[in-house]
């Protein structure tokens, strides 16, 4: 029983820490920083699979997928830029 309410905090901070990461990266970057959340999608999903320690392969796995789902949420928060719900960076070229 433990067990699950460790790794469910875990996945839970995961999460909670992933969105306003998204915000900024598309404040400051633009949507076009998805290959960043790629690549430590990718090596993450890689060291799950090799990982001895269950809470460490079980932190990588939904690090992994927190990731892969944050490439489309960068391109949805691009689009709630157009409409205004977020600030638009007036210092970036593009």
């Amino acid at each position: 029983m433990l067990n699950s309410i460790i790794i469910g905090a875990l996945t839970f901070l995961i999460f909670g820490c992933s969105y306003p990461v998204v915000i900024k990266m598309e404040y400051y970057f633009s949507a076009r920083s998805w290959w960043c959340f790629a690549v430590i999608g990718i090596i993450a999903l890689l060291d799950s699979l090799v990982m001895t320690n269950n809470y460490a392969s079980i932190f990588l796995g939904v690090l992994s997928a927190t990731n892969f789902w944050a490439i489309s949420e960068i391109f949805e928060q691009r689009e709630r830029v157009a409409k205004g719900w977020y600030p638009a960076n007036p210092h970036r070229l593009s």
